[in-house]
């Protein structure tokens, strides 16, 4: 009887056993569709805003790839702060609330960066060369850097502070030419719109602002413009709000998808 016992109970032991194990067994089985939905959930869990502070010139291709973005992650927004990049670099040490910041110089990008306002070294994401925006039809029949100097004609440039402004003066400097605009300006976008309220018969902005404006004004190309090109760098920025949906928008730019959006807006990659 004892044997019996004895037998019963290892019996009943052994089928515990098997049980235990068939369930720790199924565990992982059970755990594969919520942990694959977790990992492929890790995209749904970016929720809420982020807030990309951006150089004027990159508003066309931000904008869309943040529409992009918040398709690819329902419950995000993305929202943009677009503007001279020193002026916009200048906010974000003076603690305005932000995410991510995309300058169009790596001049601007370190006032950001040498106050520790970074998280990590920003990584140039594409580069952008100057161009002369003339009237439509160029009636003042611009044809170089050198024409811009003619007398009676109204140029307008950016700001020396801007990036488009100092890469001007570069070129400017690389010619040996002289020249007195009619105003200066904050950022690309306002030297731009001069021309196209026919405020000023020109104005020298970027390839990418050109091309943007379509048939407002007409592109006049500068050898000159060459040695001036300008790389953008982007950041995570130190108090980010919304960290990891930053870091997700800064790969989406990077990306190849990214690349195609501003290579189509007349970006150049670095």
């Amino acid at each position: 009887m004892v044997q019996v016992a004895g037998a019963g109970a290892a019996a009943l032991l052994a089928l515990s056993a098997c049980s235990s194990s068939s369930d720790s067994g199924s565990s992982p089985k059970s755990d594969s569709p919520s942990s694959s939905s977790s990992s492929s959930s890790s995209a749904e869990k970016l929720s809420g805003t982020v807030t990309v502070f951006a150089a004027a010139s990159l508003k066309e291709s931000f904008t869309t790839l943040g529409q992009e973005f918040e398709k690819q992650h329902p419950g995000t927004k993305v929202t943009f702060n677009f503007g001279g990049s020193d002026t916009l670099a200048a906010s974000i040490t003076g603690g305005a609330p932000a995410d991510v910041f995309a300058a169009a110089s790596p001049k601007t990008m370190a006032i950001v960066t040498d106050k520790q306002d970074a998280v990590g070294a920003p990584a140039t994401f594409v580069r952008n060369q100057l161009e002369i925006a003339t009237l439509p039809g160029n009636p003042d029949k611009v044809a170089s850097l050198k024409d811009l100097t003619k007398t009676g004609l109204k140029v307008v440039l950016c700001d020396k502070t801007v990036p488009c402004g100092a890469a001007a003066q570069k070129a400017l400097e690389a010619s040996d030419l002289k020249l007195t605009p009619v105003s200066y300006e904050q950022d690309v976008k306002s030297a731009l719109t001069k021309v196209e309220l026919k405020e000023a018969d020109a104005a020298v902005v970027y390839k990418t602002d050109v091309k943007a404006a379509g048939d407002k004004v007409e592109g006049v190309e500068f050898p000159e413009s060459a040695k001036a090109v300008n790389d953008y760098p982007i950041v995570l920025l130190k108090d980010a709000p919304n960290a990891e949906a930053a870091k997700a928008f800064i790969a989406l730019v990077r990306s190849a998808e990214g690349g195609k959006v501003l290579t189509e807006a007349g970006f150049l990659q670095p």
